[in-house]
């Protein structure tokens, strides 16, 4: 449950659960749907009072006929031309916004679409939104393991390890060369499996990757941060979601933010934490993005220089590229 005590709700994320599991949850009556406000914009809903506040979950209330494939249908846009909405929804007044907030917010954290059946709390243990906050501290982050690792762009390397106490999510970084008395070359790299592995061209993520490790290795010293934060941190099935939605027509930002999540959901005070455990508080940053800059020096690491970084480019990531430009800053 979430909340407090004054105003728990019990929560069943939408796209986990099923239909025996949702019977037992929905055994004093249908549970309410709660949802991000981006995918209330899409289902029409912010002309109503109740969902007209920006950024605020939105409570749907749940019609007998709204079933589990209905639930699914309302949680994940991808099938929005595939499975035609059955409406009109209403929403209805949050009688505990602080909990459901903490309730969209944990299913963000696992990587799943925010979108919940929801009812009354009954008892029990209760997770408030200070917890949730509290668990996702940064500074919970310690070194686990370290060892050197030859690697391809240059043999002299040591990779270390980095593990959050709260969950053992891991975070890596590769120390190319050694420390001489400069600032490091630094790259925030975050977890691309379709673009590090499989060699996709919807991103430049796998050339910027390569690129990145043969200029540390050119200068002889510096340090790849790669992040477990894949789809900007929304988590690889949710990036695939959002490619289901490109392919239909939507760039990346609104994309992400008809999954009901933000257009970027990373936390660059990650790479901050494992850059002051290295020791390394004033890098330069090949980057093309503001906000890690932005977001590195809010937590107390210098940025001495801005790298450009451009590599990559390809007819099938041209779009993308401009999104980035465009939208969200990147200058490229």
């Amino acid at each position: 449950m979430c909340g407090d005590t004054s105003g728990a709700v019990r929560i069943l994320a939408v796209e986990t659960a099923h239909t025996q599991g949702l019977d037992a949850f929905d055994a004093d009556g249908p549970a309410d749907i709660l949802i991000g406000a981006g995918r209330a914009e899409t289902l029409k809903l912010v002309n109503q009072r109740e969902a007209a506040t920006p950024g605020a979950p939105v409570r749907i209330r749940r019609e007998n006929w709204h079933d589990l494939a209905a639930a699914i249908a309302i949680a994940d846009p991808a099938f929005d031309l595939r499975t035609p909405l059955k409406g009109p929804f209403h929403a209805v007044s949050l009688a505990n916004p602080e909990a459901c907030t903490a309730a969209l917010k944990l299913a963000r954290l696992a990587n799943l679409l925010p979108a919940l059946f929801v009812s009354k709390g009954d008892g029990g243990d209760v997770v408030t939104l200070a917890d949730i906050d509290a668990y996702d501290d940064p500074n919970d982050l310690v070194i686990a393991a370290r060892a050197r690792l030859p690697v391809a762009a240059a043999e002299q390397a040591e990779i270390v390890a980095f593990r959050h106490r709260a969950d053992s999510a891991e975070h890596i970084a590769l120390i190319i060369g050694a420390p001489n008395g400069t600032p490091p070359l630094v790259r925030l790299h975050s977890e691309c499996l379709t673009g590090d592995a499989l060699g996709s061209l919807k991103c430049d993520c796998g050339p910027q990757l390569a690129q990145a490790l043969a200029g540390m290795a050119t200068e002889g010293w510096g340090i790849l941060i790669y992040l477990r934060q894949e789809g900007r941190g929304i988590g690889l099935v949710n990036k695939l979601r959002a490619y289901a939605l490109q392919d239909q027509g939507f760039d990346t930002v609104d994309a992400n933010t008809r999954l009901g999540f933000a257009v970027d959901e990373r936390d660059f005070g990650v790479a901050a934490r494992m850059l002051g455990l290295l020791g390394q508080l004033e890098i330069r940053l090949l980057t093309n993005n503001p906000e890690k800059v932005a977001g590195l020096e809010a937590a107390g690491i210098t940025v001495r220089e801005r790298v450009g970084h451009i590599y990559g480019e390809n007819p099938h990531n041209e779009r993308y590229l401009a999104t980035k430009r465009d939208r969200t800053g990147h200058q490229l």
